[in-house]
């Protein structure tokens, strides 16, 4: 394991852009709990649940309709350049919704717009990451290269959201969106930089005589890919009302600060960070073994915070379901880059960031509603029971299937 990450890190492309991602995820960290906020703030009385699902939605959302409707620009990009674009757009738009609310002229039709614009790219970036990985690394060190990158975002939960909560301490939410947008800008910079001279880095060039419109086609054709992109997309659903739910209960039930907010999201980096280095150890295991424990685990580890009241208990559910949730992407994300042809590896990547990332923000929005009716305390319970139900669901779906091949090899056997 040490010398894989070893390998990985002294890839020069990757070695010069991984602390660009990293700035950029601890600005994203901070806005975790700055997006919410400001929602909070400008939302008319009595509609501070409606107005902060949209805004958190709207920050995922229109991912979809970019990886659809920019394809046509940008589906042959190599993976820095989708990165630098995706990490431009945030820094620009990001950067008006700073200096509008800095300025107390930031209404939240307005504020959820912008978000939206923002998210416009995101399907591709998140690609670009990944796709970047497969372009430079060989087959057996991109589950470390994979670990690195979720790492690095989730490392961010580590410290951005505590920090977000200290800022906002002293200043409004507008000038910590501020400081996203300047650590976008940083990424944006460094892949445009590393640009020019990425291709004489990259280990597989795609080929372009492959269909050019074989990220969709590529998931249709693979059951299993398309199996896991389901239950994945269902789990992030579930997921979603969290993000809404957890401020508000924070802010409105607890009657507590943006700090104990930020610490919420810190313990969770804490136990993200540790997962995620772990996953290359679970490389061999049985990936659906893997997908269904995860579910499980994120449910029962939310329990504490849908059950009680008490800070202690939260905290330590949201610390290991962390440390469950971890290895999550990389395992996922090392699948699709062994089963996606090259020419088509960002296409299927953006395709399967496409949907799931709107399935946490329809979450999100689901979570609005579902808080105003219910509350935020209410609403961390439900998710936590319904994603456990699923968990039970899809492990007794696979006993089933797994039970009816065995059948069927013995008779053929027989």
């Amino acid at each position: 394991m040490a010398g894989s990450y070893g390998r990985v890190l002294r890839q020069p492309a990757l070695r010069r852009i991984l602390p660009g991602m990293l700035v950029s995820a601890l600005g994203d960290g901070m806005s975790m709990v700055a997006v919410a906020w400001l929602a909070v703030q400008i939302a008319p009385a009595g509609q501070a649940g409606i107005w902060t699902g949209l805004a958190v939605a709207a920050y995922a959302l229109p991912a979809t309709l970019g990886a659809a409707l920019l394809a046509r620009f940008v589906r042959r990009f190599s993976g820095v350049r989708l990165v630098a674009v995706d990490a431009s757009l945030r820094a620009l738009v990001l950067g008006t919704i700073a200096a509008l609310a800095v300025a107390g002229v930031l209404g939240p039709t307005l504020y959820v717009a912008l978000l939206a614009v923002s998210s416009l790219l995101h399907a591709w970036g998140n690609a670009g990451a990944y796709t970047m990985v497969a372009e430079v690394l060989p087959e057996q060190d991109r589950v470390t290269g994979n670990a690195l990158v979720s790492t690095f975002t989730q490392a961010a939960i580590l410290v951005g959201p505590a920090l977000g909560g200290l800022l906002l301490a002293t200043v409004s939410p507008g000038w910590v969106i501020a400081a996203d947008a300047v650590s976008f800008a940083v990424l944006a910079a460094i892949c445009w930089a590393t640009a020019p001279g990425y291709a004489s880095t990259v280990t597989a060039a795609p080929d372009d005589s492959a269909d050019a419109a074989g990220g969709w086609r590529t998931l249709r054709s693979q059951p299993k890919l398309l199996g896991l992109l389901a239950v994945t997309c269902v789990f992030f659903f579930l997921y979603g009302p969290v993000e809404v739910a957890l401020p508000i209960h924070v802010a409105t039930e607890a009657h507590a600060s943006a700090s104990l907010l930020g610490l919420y999201w810190t313990v969770f980096g804490v136990g993200c960070t540790v997962g995620g280095l772990a996953a290359g150890f679970l490389r061999h295991q049985p990936l659906w073994l893997i997908v269904i424990s995860i579910i499980l685990g994120w449910g029962a580890a939310l329990l504490p915070l849908g059950l009680t009241d008490r800070v202690a208990p939260g905290l330590v559910g949201m610390a290991i379901g962390g440390l469950i949730y971890g290895p999550f992407t990389a395992i996922c994300t090392a699948l699709f880059q062994r089963l996606s042809p090259p020419s088509a590896l960002s296409r299927v990547l953006a395709a399967r960031s496409a949907l799931t990332l709107p399935s946490t923000a329809l979450g999100v929005m689901l979570g609005g509603p579902l808080v105003t009716a219910v509350g935020g305390r209410q609403t961390l319970l439900i998710s936590a029971l319904l994603t456990i139900t699923f968990g039970v669901a899809v492990a007794a779906v696979l006993g089933i299937a797994h039970s009816v091949g065995q059948r069927r090899t013995v008779a053929e056997a027989a």
